[in-house]
């Protein structure tokens, strides 16, 4: 008898989501879990066709009348003591570039990183590939007690946090489970609480099993959750132990599947989580394979687009702003085969909460992502407008000051706007699909 948990997201602060010095990660809004019924979506891949020449516009098609917009832009940050050799910036709707200043030339990216991840990750997979985390015994069970060790294989979910333990504890007490007298054994890339030490993963997941020992965070979490959600109570008497393969003879108590991947990489880019950047990265290649196949998939060359990682730690990431612009367009391209935009995958200005809650001057509507880290500055996304539709752009800055960089960016967009006019609401092309609201993670019992 299989039995379905599907759990409904909704947002709180959790101190776990952590600061990295850098592309900063402030605190997420987790979700809560809410049974409901559902099977899991049979999804067929689709790929991207390979671009020949640059999704971008070729650079002989300019706007003078914008371009001199911008270098009166360039001109006020080189008036603010900011070199124009450490900006750049490609502006252009679907059949006009507005700018190009170094557009070729990689710079710092910062999480616009995570950009380039995102397209991969999407690519690789699909928007409702789920990362799947098996829990399974050696043991019987036998008047609450399981006789041997629980056992999890990782299957690299990057948003396993103290819900799904909760979850996860809950049903394994609706098996009859509230004590194991071996080890929580930890195998496969299994991460919790954005902790990517498979011990310290175990360590935390034995914490939330057991409402008996949960600490501060834990009980902050459980409080977000509906009010009849049972505190599980899961007692393990033996130690978390690492081992590198699935042990032999087991059996399977619980699948796990993680949110969709699209809802995946939403969260990871409202709060630029550079955990979850790094380990979709990681399920993909790792960042060389990242950067390889996001030239490949819009056609610019090799060299402007440069990664360390998959979050944008470090000035190494460098991306020019015609391929971080060209990745975007990329992204709503494969998109739209599944009926979604690059509204279902990044921060929509003034509707969704995130880093950039604290931008009040970013026009609203905008869909973008942002980036900072040590004197770098970015943002790219899409612009809604009345007179020119959708004007994509990246905006990649480095200077001592990032605030006044930052200032300088909205006042580019405001200026815009000014001149082709401010939507009232999203444009067909820049909606979220409202079926994505539904999408969440789940887990069903196989015993």
């Amino acid at each position: 008898q299989i039995k379905l948990m599907q759990k409904q997201v909704h947002l709180t602060t959790v101190c776990i989501f952590l600061y990295l010095t850098g592309c900063q990660s402030p605190k997420p809004e987790i979700i809560s879990p809410n049974p409901k019924i559902s099977l899991s979506p049979q999804v067929s891949q689709r790929s991207i066709k390979i671009p020949e020449k640059p999704l971008t516009l070729p650079t002989d098609n300019s706007n003078s009348i914008t371009s001199g917009e911008v270098q009166t832009y360039l001109k006020r940050l080189t008036t603010q003591g900011f070199s124009p050799q450490n900006q750049g910036v490609w502006i252009q709707s679907n059949d006009t570039l507005f700018a190009n200043h170094q557009g070729k030339i990689p710079l710092p990216a910062a999480s616009i990183t995570k950009v380039a991840t995102s397209l991969v990750a999407l690519e690789t997979f699909n928007p409702d590939h789920q990362f799947i985390t098996l829990i399974a015994t050696t043991g019987k069970i036998e008047n609450g007690v399981l006789n041997g060790d629980l056992i999890i294989q990782g299957g690299e979910d990057p948003f396993f946090v103290w819900e799904e333990a909760i979850a996860i504890g809950n049903l394994l007490n609706k098996i009859g489970i509230q004590r194991v007298t071996g080890n929580l054994i930890i195998t496969g890339k299994f991460y919790m609480n954005f902790e990517s030490n498979p011990q310290t993963a175990g360590n935390l997941l034995k914490q939330g099993l057991n409402s008996q020992i949960w600490q501060i965070e834990a009980l902050t979490q459980y409080q977000t959750l509906p009010p009849e959600t049972p505190k599980p109570q899961v007692i393990i008497d033996g130690f978390v132990k690492v081992s590198p393969s699935l042990p032999e003879n087991i059996k399977l108590l619980i699948r796990h599947y993680s949110f969709p991947l699209a809802e995946l990489v939403k969260k990871m880019n409202q709060y630029s989580n550079n955990l979850m950047a790094d380990i979709l990265a990681e399920a993909v290649g790792g960042p060389q394979i990242v950067a390889e196949k996001a030239a490949e998939l819009t056609g610019v060359p090799k060299e402007e687009i440069q990664l360390i990682n998959g979050s944008g730690l470090g000035e190494e990431n460098r991306i020019s702003p015609r391929a971080a612009t060209a990745i975007f367009i990329a992204i709503d391209n494969y998109l739209q085969q599944y009926n979604m935009s690059v509204a279902d995958v990044f921060a929509i200005v003034g509707k969704d909460k995130g880093i950039l809650n604290e931008r009040k001057q970013l026009p609203n509507l905008t869909v973008v992502k942002s980036g900072t880290l040590n004197y770098v500055s970015a943002l790219g996304g899409a612009l809604p407008t009345q007179e020119k539709g959708v004007i994509w752009f990246t905006i990649l800055n480095k200077g001592a000051s990032v605030n006044q960089l930052r200032n300088q960016q909205e006042i580019l967009l405001t200026d815009m706007l000014n001149k082709w006019g401010a939507v009232e609401s999203s444009p067909p092309e820049l909606r979220t699909n409202p079926e994505r609201q539904a999408k969440t993670s789940r887990s069903e019992i196989i015993y």
